[in-house]
């Protein structure tokens, strides 16, 4: 794989994972429509373009990292005509599995490499370059974005062909979403009966209800002091993303004809919470049960 990569999308996300792989060594074509993304890029070392077609022209790799799936198939189709054949595409975006599979169609059609790639960890794991990447695509298009992708993440799974990646993504947080809302009706359960939160956390963490969402991201303050809990619930994993997440999952429930009864529930919470709260952490949905249970009557 080629030292030059353009990276189309260098948001919250995008930007940490660019400046990662200038930090390894790869010469970076950046594009972003956004004049302050642009100079965050050329402040960690990339090459700040003026269009998208002039990096994925110059590049033997192009990465994305874009909003849904309606803006990467729109930047493909802007982009894949530009590229020099042969070219690897990595969306990392986190997008509807149809829109993966007909973006890897398109690129193939053109004469070029897909991977779908969407990432686990959050902003966090961006700057730290910890992410999980969930990976599908053929093997030997694995194999030749493995080394770009270790920059980035600290663990990369190929998980199956086209499209398997997104699927890997969607069922995660789907159950990440389920487990929040699961634990936080358990905190104000507590609450009202009683439980401190130190103690529910003492019990529960070593208990059978153990879950990452309590050991690592504690909805409550104090019993995990790196969760956005202790932070006024300032993202982390936005409730806006999480509510995209769920989307997509219920989507993918009913065009496959799942009975996913309690995944179709979390999606309409989550979209209910953030109706107003989307730009707190998806976690902050404990207060808003609790809110709904009668009110603040909580017990740290």
């Amino acid at each position: 794989m080629s030292k030059r990569v353009a990276f189309l999308g260098l948001g919250h996300m995008g930007g940490p994972m660019a400046a990662n792989l200038v930090r390894a060594g790869y010469e970076v074509l950046a594009y972003d429509p956004v004049p302050a993304a642009q100079e965050q890029a050329r402040t960690d070392g990339a090459r700040v373009v003026d269009t998208a077609k002039q990096a994925a022209a110059e590049a033997d790799c192009v990465i994305t990292m874009l909003p849904n799936g309606r803006v990467v198939l729109d930047v493909y189709d802007e982009v894949l005509p530009a590229a020099k054949p042969g070219t690897l595409f990595i969306d990392c975006s986190t997008i509807d599995v149809a829109d993966a599979k007909t973006a890897s169609e398109r690129a193939v059609a053109a004469g070029h490499r897909a991977l779908d790639a969407p990432v686990s960890g959050g902003v966090a794991g961006a700057a730290a370059g910890t992410l999980t990447f969930m990976v599908g695509g053929e093997a030997a298009d694995f194999a030749d974005g493995l080394p770009l992708l270790e920059v980035m993440g600290g663990k990369v799974v190929h998980c199956g062909g086209a499209g398997v990646g997104q699927a890997a993504k969607i069922c995660n947080n789907m159950l990440l979403g389920i487990s929040m809302i699961g634990l936080s009706e358990a905190i104000v359960l507590g609450e009202k009966l009683g439980l401190t939160h130190e103690k529910f956390f003492d019990v529960v963490s070593t208990a059978s209800g153990q879950s990452w969402a309590l050991t690592s991201y504690c909805p409550v303050p104090g019993p995990v002091p790196t969760s956005p809990a202790n932070n006024d619930y300032r993202p982390g994993f936005a409730t806006a993303l999480m509510n995209k997440d769920l989307g997509l999952a219920a989507n993918a429930l009913a065009a496959n004809g799942v009975d996913g009864q309690i995944g179709l529930l979390a999606a309409a919470i989550y979209d209910r919470f953030n109706q107003d709260e989307a730009g707190k952490d998806f976690s902050a949905i404990v207060t808003d049960i609790r809110k709904r249970s009668g009110g603040e009557n909580t017990r740290a």
